[in-house]
C-alpha cells in the first residue's frame, strides 16, 4: 500500500501538485463530495432563516477538509470592512476607502485582516468585494470601492495581496453584474459583450491577475442563467480565458439553483451547506448525469488552494492578541482620516479653530449613534465604536464645550445651534436606510427609494443653518446623496461615510485640521437622479448599458454637483506642465505619464493625481474618457513632488467581438491629467500608438 503523503511547510507549487495527486486517488467519492459543501447545519436548524445563519458566522465557518492527512477545512469568515468574527477591528467601509484612493493603504487593511482572521482559526476572507457600482441607490453600494472598473481594480487587488500575504485565501466577490439588491435572487442581466468586458469585468480579471485564491458567485442572473451554474462565466471565461486555478463558491443558501448545471459549469463548493450538492450531487453521479472526472476536477481545485496556503511558512504567529490590538485601531484610524471628502468649504469655514470655537453645537441623531454600514453579512462587532459626538467631545476635553440636540425638536435644535459659536449637523443613513436585504420581516435596509436625504433631514439642516450660519454639515452614507434643496444653504459639507470603529475621532481632527481631508468621491454626485441609468430595485431583467457614472455625464453633457475623483482640501495643489517619456508608442508597449505637483498653500496634505485616457479617430465608440492611473501624493507647504504614473497600451485596447481578441487600435489617444474627472480639472496631452 503506497503511504500517504505528509503535509509539509514550503512546499512549491509542483510539491503541492505531486502532494494532491495521490491524496485524491485515495479518496472516495463521498469524501471528494463532502470536501464541496459546507458541513451541514444539522445542530443549528434554527439558522435555515438567511438572518440566523449570518449569526453563524461570528466564528469560522468550515467546509471540507481531510482530517487524516492533515488538510485543514476552508474556514470562511466573511467581510470587507473587517472580519466578520470576534470582536474583529472594524474598518470604514469599502466605498470609504475607495475614497482614499490609496492602494497601499487597502493593502495594509488586508494584512490588519489577515492577522485577525488567522487569530480567530479562520484561513478564508469572503470581503474582497468589487461590483461596480452602476447605480448610488444600490443596497451594498458601500461594501465596494466605486464606479469605476480600473479604481475597483487597483483597490481590490491590494486588499488581496494584503489578505494572501498572511496565508489566507482571499475570495473575490461577487461575479458578475451585481448591482441590484432587492432583486438580486431573480433580475436577468443583460449585457453586449463590450459592456460585459470593458465595464463589468476588468475589476475581477485585474484581481485574479493579482493572485485571488477563490471566487464567489452571485446570486443574479447573467443572460439567462444564474451566475454561480453559468459556463460562459465560471469557465469559459474565468478558467479557459483568464487561466484561474484557483476554487468558485456559491453564495449563501441560494446560490445554486440545479445539481448539475452548478457542478458541470465549474462551482466547486456550495455554501453554507448541501443544499443541491451532497447527496443530490452524489445522486447525479451514480446516474450518469455528472462524471466522475467533474468531481475530481472541483475536489483538485479546492485541495490545491488549501494546501498551498497551508504549506505556505507563516510569516508571524497569529495570537488573539492581535484581534482588535492598537495597531489595527491606528490603522483604521487612518483608513477614516484618508477617506473623509470635503465637498463644500465656503470662506474657509474649515478647519474650526480650538481657540475660536468656545461651544461647537452638535446637531442630529446619527451623531450619538454608533453607526458603522448595514446589518447583513458585513456586520463587524468591534469591542467599541466612536461615534462623532464622542469624537468631538474628546477631543475638544471639555463636555461643557460641546452642545447636543438629536434635532427631533426643530426649535430646541436651533436654539442649541444659535447658543454656539459653531454648528456640525450630522445627517445621513443607517443600516435601516441601505444594505444587504435580508427579507421584509426585517427592519433592515435594501436599495436606497430616494437618493435625497430624509425630509426632516433636510428641514433640520435648514433650520439650523439659519440659527447660525458657521454651519458645517457632516454626511453618513455609502453612495452618491443628492443635495440640491439644501445644500446653498450651508458654507461647508463634509462626506463622513461609514466610518468604522474610530471614525467619531477622524470626523474631530478633520473638522479642526489636526488632519486635512484628502479623500475624492469614488463616484459621480448628481444634481438630478434623472441623469443617472435606469435603476429598477424589483426588476424581473434589466440592461446594464455601456455607459454609467462619469461616462454617461461626458456622453449626455451633463454637469453633475459633484464628478468622480472630486475632493477640497485646506491648502491648494497646481499642477506643472503634463509629460510623457514616450509620445509614441507600440501596441505592446508603454510610456510614463509625468507632472509636478506643488503645494500652494499653508497646510500639509494629500493629492490625488489622476490620469485618465481619451480616443481620437477610434474605429468603435468609446467612452469619452477612462480612469487608466492614479496616484496619491502627501506635501508639505510649498513642497513640489514629481508624479510619474505609468500606461500601458494594453490599458487603451477595446473588446473586438468578432475576433474575441482585446485591440489596442493605431489611433491617438489623449493623456488627460488632473485633480476630478472634471474636464476643467485636466491637462492634455496626446500619445500615439504605431501599428504593429
Amino acid at each position: 500500500m503506497t503511504p500517504s503523503p505528509k503535509l509539509k511547510k514550503g512546499m512549491t507549487r509542483e510539491e503541492v501538485d505531486a502532494y494532491v495527486e495521490p491524496v485524491l486517488s485515495e479518496l472516495s467519492l463521498e469524501k471528494k463530495i463532502s470536501l464541496m459543501s459546507g458541513p451541514g447545519m444539522n445542530k443549528l436548524r434554527m439558522a435555515w432563516s438567511f438572518l440566523a445563519c449570518r449569526q453563524v458566522t461570528r466564528r469560522p465557518m468550515p467546509a471540507g477538509g481531510i482530517e487524516r492527512f492533515g488538510i485543514p477545512p476552508v474556514k470562511f469568515s466573511d467581510g470587507p470592512r473587517g472580519v466578520v468574527a470576534g470582536n474583529a477591528t472594524c474598518f470604514p467601509v469599502s466605498m470609504a476607502r475607495g475614497a482614499s484612493w490609496d492602494p497601499g493603504l487597502e493593502e495594509r487593511i488586508g494584512e490588519a485582516i489577515g492577522r485577525e482572521i488567522r487569530a480567530l482559526g479562520g484561513n478564508y476572507f469572503g470581503g474582497v468585494c468589487i461590483n461596480l457600482l452602476r447605480h448610488p441607490a444600490w443596497g451594498r453600494a458601500q461594501e465596494t470601492y466605486g464606479e469605476d472598473p480600473y479604481l475597483l481594480g487597483e483597490m481590490g487587488a491590494a486588499l488581496v495581496r494584503g489578505v494572501q500575504a498572511h496565508n489566507v485565501m482571499a475570495c473575490v466577490k461577487h461575479y458578475a453584474l451585481n448591482s441590484i439588491e432587492r432583486a438580486r435572487f431573480k433580475v436577468d442581466v443583460q449585457a453586449d459583450e463590450r459592456t460585459l468586458r470593458e465595464v463589468y469585468l476588468p475589476h475581477f480579471k485585474r484581481c485574479i491577475e493579482e493572485g485571488a485564491a477563490s471566487v464567489m458567485g452571485a446570486y443574479n442572473k447573467f443572460r439567462g442563467e444564474h451566475c454561480c451554474q453559468n459556463t460562459y462565466l465560471l469557465t469559459d471565461i474565468l478558467r479557459s480565458e483568464w487561466g484561474f486555478d484557483g476554487f468558485v463558491t456559491s453564495d449563501w443558501i441560494w446560490g445554486v439553483r440545479d445539481t448539475v448545471k452548478a457542478a458541470q459549469s465549474g462551482l466547486d463548493i456550495e455554501m453554507p451547506w448541501p443544499k443541491f450538492y451532497g447527496k443530490k450531487l452524489w445522486q447525479a453521479v451514480k446516474s450518469g448525469q455528472v462524471k466522475v472526472e467533474t468531481i475530481d476536477r472541483a475536489a483538485r481545485n479546492i485541495l490545491r488552494k488549501v494546501v498551498e496556503f497551508t504549506s505556505a511558512p507563516d510569516r508571524e504567529a497569529y495570537a488573539k492578541g492581535l484581534v482588535n490590538c492598537q495597531t489595527h485601531i491606528d490603522l483604521a484610524l487612518e483608513a477614516a482620516e484618508k477617506s473623509i471628502v470635503l465637498l463644500k468649504n465656503t470662506g474657509q469655514l474649515l478647519p474650526f479653530s480650538r481657540q475660536a470655537v468656545k461651544r461647537l453645537a452638535v446637531i442630529g441623531r446619527l451623531a450619538a449613534q454608533e453607526n458603522t454600514g448595514d446589518h447583513g453579512s458585513s456586520r463587524v462587532f468591534p469591542p467599541y465604536t466612536v461615534t462623532a459626538l464622542r469624537g468631538l467631545q474628546d477631543y475638544l476635553g471639555d463636555a461643557d464645550r460641546v452642545l447636543y440636540a438629536d434635532g427631533s425638536d426643530l426649535a430646541q435644535a436651533q436654539e442649541t445651534a444659535a447658543s454656539a459659536d459653531a454648528v456640525v449637523v450630522v445627517v445621513g443613513y443607517d443600516y435601516r436606510d441601505e444594505g444587504e436585504y435580508i427579507g421584509d420581516r426585517f427592519n433592515n435596509g435594501s436599495d436606497r427609494v430616494s437618493l435625497c436625504l430624509h425630509r426632516e433631514d433636510e428641514r433640520l439642516v435648514e433650520a439650523v443653518a439659519r440659527a447660525n450660519a458657521r454651519c458645517a454639515v457632516l454626511l453618513v452614507g455609502g453612495s452618491a446623496i443628492v443635495m440640491e434643496a439644501w445644500k446653498e444653504h450651508v458654507p461647508a459639507i463634509v462626506m463622513s461615510w461609514y466610518g468604522g470603529q474610530e471614525g467619531g475621532r477622524a470626523i474631530a481632527r478633520a473638522l479642526f485640521g489636526e488632519v486635512n481631508p484628502g479623500g475624492k468621491l469614488p463616484f459621480t454626485i448628481p444634481r438630478d437622479p434623472g441623469a443617472l441609468p435606469f435603476f429598477d430595485p424589483d426588476a424581473d431583467e434589466i440592461e446594464y448599458g455601456y455607459y454609467h457614472g462619469y461616462t454617461l455625464f461626458d456622453k449626455e453633457g451633463t454637469e453633475p454637483a459633484f464628478p468622480f475623483g472630486f475632493g477640497l482640501s485646506y491648502t491648494s495643489f497646481t499642477y506643472g506642465q503634463v509629460g510623457l517619456e514616450e509620445t509614441e508608442i507600440a501596441p505592446d508597449g508603454k510610456t510614463m505619464v509625468s507632472v509636478d505637483v506643488t503645494n500652494t498653500g499653508d497646510h500639509a496634505g494629500a493629492e490625488v493625481v489622476q490620469v485618465y485616457t481619451g480616443y481620437v479617430g477610434s474605429a468603435v465608440e468609446r467612452h469619452a474618457k477612462d480612469l487608466r492611473g492614479f496616484q496619491r501624493v502627501y506635501l508639505e507647504p510649498g513642497e513640489t513632488r514629481a508624479v510619474r504614473i505609468p500606461l500601458k497600451a494594453r490599458s487603451l485596447a477595446t473588446y473586438d467581438v468578432e475576433t474575441g481578441e482585446w485591440v489596442v487600435e493605431p489611433i491617438v489617444y489623449k493623456v488627460l491629467v488632473g485633480s476630478s474627472s472634471s474636464a476643467a480639472d485636466l491637462q492634455e496631452v496626446k500619445l500615439r500608438v504605431v501599428g504593429p
